[in-house]
Parts: structure tokens; C-alpha cells; sequence
């Protein structure tokens, strides 16, 4: 029996880019072009690069705010 996190541990702090990307429903690719452009918040953790758990939702607000305004 494995007590691994998984996507929809609410505790979780960080995400790996694959599970923001799950999370958004999005390719892997996407996300990362999503961080590359800023549009998506990410840190580095030495090598790796890191989502934290709330930015999905924070990214998708601010999309559904754009679209409303348009």
C-alpha cells in the first residue's frame, strides 16, 4: 500500500510540472510553454522546477477574468 501524494492531495505545497499540467487538463509541453511565458507561476528547487499547488487555479482565474472583459 503506497502513501505517495497524488494530484488531488489537497496538502500538497508543490506540484511537478506534469501534475499541473494533469491539473489543467493541458499537455505537458503546453505547461511548460505556460511557465516559459510567465503566464503560469514555477520556481526552481536546485535542478528541478517546481508549480506551486495553488498557481493552476490563480492561472485559470486570470484567464476566466481576460475572457470576461474582453
Amino acid at each position: 500500500m503506497s502513501t505517495a501524494p497524488t494530484d488531488n492531495d489537497p496538502t500538497l505545497v508543490l506540484l511537478t510540472v506534469e501534475e499541473a499540467a494533469r491539473r489543467l487538463r493541458i499537455g505537458r509541453t503546453t505547461c511548460f510553454a505556460l511557465i516559459r511565458t510567465g503566464e503560469l507561476e514555477s520556481i526552481d528547487i536546485g535542478r528541478l522546477r517546481r508549480v506551486p499547488a495553488d498557481a493552476p487555479a490563480e492561472y485559470l482565474a486570470r484567464r476566466r477574468a481576460a475572457k470576461r472583459a474582453a
